[in-house]
């Protein structure tokens, strides 16, 4: 992988992508150009055979400031046809982090602010500083997070997260972990390091099998027990017969580390 963005930067070590979010100079803030480098690293890793988890934080003392005010003050005199042509790279971004075949960590080392939430809603483990601060504060401006929404209410739930979409509520790491918006909240100077101590423990796993695994998230909360019956079952049996799991199980029962754990 060898690419050049205007508002990312990235490295890879050990199998596993760390995504710098880049603008700090406006806190990391999306306009077009970041979700569209977004959009596309995020398909060349989907792609890529070598990467296998990836990790988001970002550059300078904030994660991200949600929309840059210069790309909403073009907003302001949009039509509801650009408008939509935006928000759908919003929704672009979001759902390609959550559907992405690999573990997605997203480290979050300060202000996530509005659409910044997103990373928050949508990757599979979440780690926030002690110096993080977190605020879904779209409607203080009179618009609402909409296109994060389905990926927040799916990890904490509607009850925990009415107050802070409805008021706007500036938030601390604590107050983001007792609702289950993240997993972990460490010292910031161990905030990089642990988000590589956990990415390297998906090295640990099957790559196909944490793929269906993260399928199953998206596949089973919409299925009636009756369908979820018979598809899960499906599933599995597919699963025993691939080449990975042949691997996984003969290697359990010699004692030995299965091909996918090599480096």
């Amino acid at each position: 992988m060898n690419k050049l963005y205007e508002t990312l930067k990235y490295e890879i070590n050990d199998r596993i992508i760390t995504v710098f979010l880049n603008r700090p100079q406006v806190h990391n803030a999306f306009n077009d150009t970041m979700l569209k480098e977004l959009a596309d690293i995020l398909e060349t890793i989907n792609h890529h055979p070598e990467i296998r988890v990836v990790i988001f934080t970002g550059e300078g003392k904030s994660f991200s400031a949600g929309a840059d005010l210069n790309w909403m003050k073009k907003m302001v005199d949009y039509g509801y046809e650009e408008n939509l042509e935006d928000s759908l790279w919003i929704s672009k971004v979001f759902y390609k982090i959550y559907t992405l075949k690999k573990p997605v960590i997203a480290a979050i080392n300060g202000a996530a602010i509005g659409g910044g939430m997103g990373f928050v809603g949508a990757s599979d483990i979440v780690i926030g500083s002690d110096l993080a601060k977190y605020s879904l504060s779209e409607v203080r401006i009179g618009v609402v997070p909409a296109c994060i929404s389905p990926y927040l209410i799916r990890k904490a739930g509607e009850g925990k997260l009415r107050e802070l979409f409805l008021t706007g509520m500036r938030f601390d790491s604590d107050k983001a972990l007792s609702v289950g918006l993240i997993n972990y909240k460490v010292e910031h100077d161990r905030l990089l390091e642990t988000a590589q101590e956990k990415a390297r423990q998906f090295l640990e796993s099957g790559p196909n099998a944490l793929a269906v695994c993260k399928q199953l998230f998206a596949d089973v909360a919409e299925m009636d027990l009756d369908t979820a019956y018979e598809r899960t079952a499906e599933m599995i049996a597919r699963l025993r017969i691939s080449e990975e799991a042949q691997e996984g199980m003969k290697a359990f029962l010699e004692k030995r580390e299965p091909s996918w754990r090599k480096g």
